[in-house]
């Protein structure tokens, strides 16, 4: 079968426990005056946030600090981008949780046009991005979304007309991506394990899609092969920086096989979900893993002939998960399945109900979810 398929760019990528000591060497590179995005409090009481102060000072750098907590809205994008568009910066730098990168992302796009950040927004708005930016950093203190080598931005509006849309233009994917596994130390338990599960369902998911290439293929499942016993020690608590580095590098990876495969209805339901809601999104992802690919698999064998390859590649999930080196496709297949109930049962992750999801509001879902790289 000839190979064929294209790739999307991605950023320069320095990764290593440490590595966030580079940063003021990276940032040399593009100017002295520097817009630093902050994510939760907790990067600010490390001594690695003390010794980076110190770094960009001793740099000469001019250093504005703004903090963005959670879920970028079009207010807190538009008002941090207004605030800083007479300042000539040189950079935009983003430290923090996948919502923090994507904020930033957006800022610094937002940074070299008018207007408010809505009206570029995929499915919202109706002017096209034009792809100028600032230059952007993301250093991410989770494992989760990916979003330091994608090229979107995801901007939400919560609430019954609420929205998660992207801002997106391959000229937005960040310039570096500086990857520190030893930012993730501090993460509370509950985004750990909310995070781990959002990058291996998109990993699974890209693996999986119907867009999927050798590329895709190759990246997703050797990602997925590297974390297989990391997973379930972060999910436990008990992971190590070893595990925390094979996270940061799956998520890492995952956020290059979803720009080029796409991913499923995990996240065609997350998305809808996140919009009504405010959960977080690798909750939801987490929570719907085991039941989304057990329905398609069912599926899949319904539609056998078509659903071939998928299958194929529900069996080589199965392998990696298992201990048994001589079974049949079925037992490998389902073998996943339950490989996913057990892991979503130790993550102990939250019920959707806790942040107002009823039975009521299925329909209102459904009809805002989309289906389209899953393999049925």
């Amino acid at each position: 079968m000839d190979i064929n398929f294209s790739s999307a760019p991605i950023p320069r990528i320095i990764f290593g426990t440490g590595q966030i000591y580079s940063l003021p060497a990276i940032v040399a590179a593009y100017g002295s005056r520097v817009l630093l995005l902050l994510g939760s409090a907790s990067f600010q009481k490390t001594p690695q946030w003390v010794k980076l102060q110190q770094l960009l000072a001793e740099g000469g750098n001019v250093v504005w600090v703004e903090h963005i907590h959670k879920e970028p809205t079009p207010e807190c994008v538009d008002e941090i981008s207004g605030r800083y568009r007479n300042e000539k910066l040189h950079v935009v730098v983003a430290i923090g949780g996948g919502s923090t990168l994507d904020g930033g992302k957006a800022v610094a796009a937002m940074l070299a046009c008018s207007g408010g950040v809505t009206q570029y927004l995929e499915g919202v708005g109706h002017i096209s991005p034009t792809g100028t930016k600032l230059p952007f950093i993301a250093v991410p203190t989770t494992s989760g979304t990916g979003s330091e080598v994608t090229c979107n931005a995801v901007i939400s509006r919560i609430g019954s007309n609420g929205f998660k849309k992207s801002l997106r233009h391959q000229n937005y994917t960040p310039d570096v991506a500086v990857l520190d596994p030893a930012l993730t130390s501090t993460c509370p338990q509950e985004i750990t394990v909310n995070c781990a599960m959002d990058a291996f369902s998109q990993l699974v998911e890209s693996y999986l899609s119907s867009k999927a290439s050798p590329l895709t293929d190759d990246l997703a499942l050797g990602a997925i092969k590297r974390i297989r016993t990391s997973l379930a020690a972060l999910c436990r608590g008990d992971g190590d920086i070893g595990d925390r580095s094979k996270m940061m590098y799956a998520a890492c990876i995952s956020g290059i096989t979803l720009t080029n495969a796409g991913l499923g209805i995990v996240h065609g339901f997350a998305s809808a979900i996140g919009g009504l809601f405010p959960i977080p999104h690798g909750l939801v992802c987490g929570t719907l893993m085991a039941a989304a690919n057990e329905v398609t698999l069912c599926r899949l064998r319904e539609e056998a002939e078509s659903g071939r390859a998928a299958l194929k590649k529900y069996v080589q999930l199965g392998r990696l998960f298992s201990s048994r080196e001589k079974a049949g496709d079925t037992y490998y297949q389902d073998s996943f399945i339950a490989m996913l109930h057990q892991l979503t049962s130790a993550a102990k992750l939250a019920v959707l109900g806790k942040y107002g999801v009823r039975e009521d509001d299925l329909d209102t879902i459904i009809q805002q979810s989309d289906c389209k790289n899953n393999p049925v």
